[in-house]
């Protein structure tokens, strides 16, 4: 690949580009959930179709994150940067101004493409302006806190936006950040134009990819309205498994595949990538069942849970800028990931137990404090997941990182919500009082996302045995070499 030798800002101003973009989209993705009963009396959903605010957008970014990020190394991952935003940031208009149901759930869907655009290539972008160990480990950790601060920030800041103002200016708060996102990305981006982009792209493949995501995505969003074992369910999921087959095979042939197989040649990128999912997957019944404990078992208002819940951010926070970059350099990635992902155990193991009447300070606290676990994990993972990549591939590697993060996602929404919605009603129907039922519901979701934990430190201790850092001394600031250039095989870490 082709990249541009001149750079007219440090690659630490890219870094506050690429986390603002992250920034706006993490934070859309959060503040939406708090307005839904809002967005539902004004506009008048019914209650299928409100779901359809939030699916439509995972169905559009997780279908479309693996060939953003692919096409973002043939075509130039600045391009595909700048016309993501451009388009999610139009779309937040169009659904700021949405007056029916159709035209909101079209445009999530625009928002949903914007964001796999801009997503898919944003780490991609990262690893190649930061080569240095060391330095590339401080701005993951930046990145990866700008994730959680956003979902965060969202819960707070949808509560006080649809009380005081409407829900519409959820969508609107989006107008600022990705103007200025773009403007400060034309100069601060390095602009690259990959030599592979005359050949074209495989076309065939992306067809097969794409439709294939977005039925085995669909499928498993609609779990809750059509059930596991429905035809709709079971059909849909053969249809998605045959057409990503068929693109495997795809790609085992094709002259210029849009997914090189070598990719996945890497234990650390593979490894990482599983475990991702099912660390994504668990920690789903965290960042939402715990929300809805709060609000249907305790009382609290949509404000009070984000303030609840800021605990878990502020030392996420304190860990990802103040630790995890060390650690990580005196430990290697592997090792803080382990020891993450234990913490994270202990998160939902603790949750499994909590009471109908929980006192905060005594039974929610320690688990908001525990998190800090997933502060030490996700920066980790990342670097992983990126280490196996040839430059060439970066944006193929960022985009299959996000891919599984959202698959992760959409299987933790879809069976431990279903999980413990049918353990609720088993204990409704048994004459027990709903704070109760509901609480056993999500007593269940919380120790089956445990197991889901307990797996990825299996699968991070049998398939990440390689330490991707030298063990030493804590780091330094170090002078930025702003012209520095991977090697052309293979991204160090």
């Amino acid at each position: 690949m082709r990249t541009s030798r001149h750079r007219t800002s440090s690659p630490w101003t890219a870094l506050g580009v690429l986390a603002t973009a992250l920034l706006m989209t993490v934070l859309d993705g959060s503040i939406v959930t708090v307005a839904m009963p809002a967005i539902q009396a004004d506009l008048g959903f019914s209650p299928a179709g409100l779901s359809w605010v939030v699916n439509a957008y995972l169905i559009a970014f997780g279908a479309l994150l693996l060939l953003a990020g692919r096409l973002g190394d043939l075509l130039g991952r600045k391009r595909m940067f700048l016309a993501g935003t451009g388009v999610f940031t139009a779309a937040s208009l169009l659904a700021g101004v949405a007056a029916s149901p159709a035209v909101l759930i079209a445009a999530r869907f625009l928002q949903g493409v914007g964001s796999a655009m801009a997503s898919a290539v944003s780490l991609g972008i990262l690893v190649t302006l930061f080569t240095e160990p060391r330095e590339r480990a401080k701005a993951i950790a930046v990145f990866s806190f700008t994730g959680a601060a956003g979902a965060s920030i969202g819960q707070v800041a949808g509560g006080l936006l649809t009380d005081a103002l409407s829900w519409n200016w959820i969508f609107f708060i989006n107008l600022p950040i990705g103007i200025a996102a773009l403007l400060l990305a034309l100069p601060a981006l390095p602009a690259d134009r990959p030599a592979e982009a005359r050949g074209g792209a495989d076309v065939i493949g992306a067809l097969l990819v794409t439709s294939g995501l977005t039925a085995g995505i669909y499928a498993v969003v609609t779990i809750g309205e059509y059930g596991a074992g429905s035809a709709h369910t079971l059909g849909l999921g053969a249809l998605a498994l045959a057409l990503l087959a068929g693109f495997l095979v795809r790609q085992a042939t094709a002259a210029r595949p849009l997914m090189p197989l070598r990719i996945l040649r890497s234990p650390a990128v593979a490894g990482a990538n599983l475990v991702q999912m099912l660390m994504v997957a668990a920690l789903f019944s965290f960042q939402i069942l715990v929300a809805l404990y709060l609000q249907k078992v305790l009382g609290y208002g949509a404000a009070e849970t984000g303030l609840a819940m800021l605990p878990a951010a502020v030392v996420i926070g304190a860990v990802s800028l103040g630790l995890s970059a060390r650690l990580i350099a005196r430990f290697g990635e592997r090792n803080v990931l382990l020891t993450g992902l234990v913490l994270l155990v202990g998160v939902l193991g603790l949750l499994a137990r909590v009471p109908v009447r929980a006192s905060y300070a005594v039974d929610l606290l320690p688990v908001m404090l525990l998190a800090a676990g997933f502060g030490l994990a996700l920066p980790a993972l990342t670097g992983l997941a990126m280490s196996g990549a040839r430059e060439e591939d970066a944006g193929l590697a960022s985009g299959l990182f996000n891919t599984t993060q959202q698959i992760g996602m959409a299987l933790g929404v879809a069976v431990l919500s279903t999980l413990a919605a049918s353990r609720t009603e088993s204990l409704a129907a048994a004459g027990r009082p709903t704070a109760e039922a509901l609480t056993g519901g999500y007593h269940l979701a919380f120790a089956v996302g445990a197991g889901l934990l307990v797996a990825a430190v299996a699968v991070a201790f049998a398939l990440l045995r390689k330490p991707q850092a030298t063990p030493g001394p804590e780091p330094e600031a170090e002078p930025q070499q702003p012209t520095a250039r991977p090697h052309r095989a293979h991204l160090t870490s």
